[in-house]
């Protein structure tokens, strides 16, 4: 059996009691980065062996896990935080194992992107997640006039890199436009900002950006 099981985004505490019996149970935990995992499994007191899956090893790390699967053996399928599968290598491997007819179910928990569409007060009822935004300033703007129009939610990722740059692209599509802006999700300076994509460029500008941010258009 593979099991995708997602964990906590911030807070240690958001684990489900499902997800640290199957962490117990399972022969090999597969991981985006083992010693970021190795944190959480500490703090539970579970000690399984563990094994890197990360962007760079997805495709040779993958067939790896599969012949561990064939052999009747459990895996575990995590990521660094949230659900595995969203925006990580995990995609690759539940798609083999579907290919190759091997059982697998999901333990649902935490992902960044539910959390901050909920806290947005935004309608929820429709929405579009577009995961990262480009890197480079004539991509990003691009894709935010595709789209501005959607006529539903949009949900995006940012990093602390590149959240200024960003909201003075959002600032130019969607004008003075109501957004919302979380970051530090669960943990202990977790913020929730809402306001225009120019006034929340210049609060964040006030201090170093930091941690991963969540724009709920």
């Amino acid at each position: 059996m593979l099991y995708i099981v997602a964990t906590p985004i911030g807070n240690l505490k958001d684990i489900t009691f499902r997800a640290i019996e199957v962490f117990k149970s399972v022969d090999l935990i597969a991981c985006e980065d083992t010693r970021h995992t190795k944190i959480l499994l500490d703090h539970y007191g579970i000690t399984k062996p563990t094994t890197s899956f990360f962007q760079h090893n997805r495709f040779t790390k993958a067939e790896y896990l599969l012949g561990l699967l064939k052999e009747g053996k459990n895996v575990a399928l995590v990521s660094d935080a949230g659900t595995p599968g969203i925006l990580d290598p995990g995609y690759n491997l539940i798609n083999l194992a579907i290919k190759n007819a091997i059982e697998l179910t999901f333990i649902p928990g935490p992902a960044a992107f539910v959390n901050a569409l909920v806290l947005s007060g935004k309608p929820a009822h429709e929405f579009y997640f577009a995961g990262f935004l480009p890197n480079k300033k004539i991509s990003r703007k691009n894709k935010l006039k595709a789209l501005s129009g959607l006529k539903c939610t949009v949900i995006c990722y940012e990093s602390s890199h590149r959240i200024l740059a960003s909201l003075e692209d959002l600032a130019d599509v969607f004008g003075d436009r109501q957004i919302v802006v979380a970051r530090e999700l669960t943990k202990k300076f977790e913020e929730v900002i809402r306001s225009t994509p120019q006034l929340i460029q210049e609060k964040l500008r006030n201090s170093k950006p930091r941690g991963e941010f969540v724009i709920v258009i």
